[in-house]
């Protein structure tokens, strides 16, 4: 009798437990299904004209950059200015030893000299035949030879002056003068050292004006075949001489620190045809320096603004998710629910995507907790408006 009353205990016992745990779960259930949808941030897409730009690598040279050359050989005897400094045009930059130089006019001077006075002697002998010759007191073939002796020494001097002028201009080589006002670079040669002839030093500085600058780039055919027919109006009317300056495509340089150089460019200079080894043509750019920034052999980019697509389509970056080359975000209804949309993408700019297909102006993507949010889901939107953190790149 007391194992009896012990089973129906126990199987009481097991019915109030499980109708307990029944009611326990259906409590939590019926929370679970109480809880207001979660606060998810939302951002509008945004519609507004959109430019694109492309970067090109570039190197930077002065407007000129004159090459310091010993035009003679010799001692370089003094350097007379200072390196990486502001030389003027007509500054004397450096003196080579002039002795032999001097010695050599001196000995045509005294061959001149020489050469006139043999001038004087045969002048002299022609002027004195010649009433002679009228007298037939000499004969003509002696007239003849005084007056190519004569001719013969007029030759002479002149060629005496040609060769002094010759020396004379050697002995002014041996003063080396600045070609322009710029900026002069290290010196190749020391005082002392023997320039003019290989392998001594025969260009011993340069010097580059820098008021302006040169850029140099090259584009790819496909990118001159876009731009010539995105801007064929422009390249036709400065190929004839009619594009005022202020109509001209502005360019930006990108320096090598990342920021934006404050002056804006133009190109001046399209290379006559492509290089059929490397596939691309060489573009030049000029950049004002007024503040002397910019130093030749800088490299940098020059941004170059490719179109403008009208009424793009922006959204944050971080908006999308990415699957196998796919992309996707989530955008939320009218019942503020949650649904994945397929997109397509064109060009990043900065942390913003321009978007080509999935998405229409107005509509509302998920901005942050995409891990929390699936599709179906009802949220409560919270919109916020995104700002871009960077600018248009």
């Amino acid at each position: 009798m007391v194992r009896k009353y012990d089973r129906q205990f126990i199987a009481k016992s097991l019915i109030v437990v499980l109708l307990a745990f029944s009611a326990i779960t259906s409590c939590k259930e019926d929370k679970a299904i109480k809880l207001p949808p979660p606060d998810i941030k939302v951002v509008e897409v945004i519609q507004k004209d959109v430019p694109l730009y492309e970067k090109f690598v570039g190197q930077v040279y002065g407007a000129k950059d004159i090459p310091i050359r010993a035009r003679v050989e010799g001692l370089l005897e003094g350097i007379h200015f200072k390196e990486g400094f502001k030389v003027t045009k007509g500054q004397l930059l450096y003196s080579i030893d002039p002795l032999p130089f001097q010695a050599k006019v001196n000995a045509q001077k005294s061959k001149l000299a020489e050469a006139k006075t043999m001038l004087v002697k045969a002048k002299s002998d022609l002027d004195r035949y010649k009433p002679l010759a009228e007298k037939n007191a000499v004969s003509q073939s002696d007239l003849d030879a005084k007056q190519a002796l004569y001719d013969a020494a007029v030759s002479s001097v002149n060629a005496e002056k040609s060769n002094l002028r010759s020396a004379e201009i050697e002995l002014g080589y041996c003063q080396i003068y600045s070609p322009l006002n710029g900026i002069i670079g290290k010196t190749l040669a020391r005082v002392g050292d023997f320039v003019g002839r290989e392998p001594n030093p025969v260009i011993l500085n340069t010097v580059s004006e820098t008021d302006n600058v040169r850029v140099t780039f090259f584009l790819t055919e496909s990118d001159y075949l876009y731009l010539a027919r995105e801007y064929r109006v422009d390249i036709k009317a400065d190929a004839e001489g009619n594009l005022k300056q202020e109509d001209k495509v502005k360019l930006e340089l990108i320096l090598s620190d990342g920021n934006t150089y404050k002056h804006t460019g133009t190109v001046d200079f399209i290379d006559r045809g492509v290089d059929a080894t490397t596939g691309s043509i060489l573009v030049q750019a000029t950049f004002p320096n007024p503040e002397f920034l910019l130093r030749p052999g800088l490299y940098a980019k020059v941004k170059v603004k490719m179109k403008t697509v009208k009424g793009g389509l922006l959204i944050p970056s971080r908006c999308i998710m990415e699957l196998q080359g796919q992309y996707s975000v989530y955008v939320v209804n009218a019942e503020n629910k949650v649904e994945a949309r397929q997109i397509k993408t064109e060009a990043r700019i900065g942390d913003m995507q321009l978007v080509r297909e999935g998405l229409k102006p107005g509509d509302k993507v998920v901005l942050e907790g995409l891990q929390k949010v699936s599709g179906g889901m009802e949220i409560k939107p919270i919109f916020t408006k995104f700002t871009s953190k960077s600018e248009s790149q």
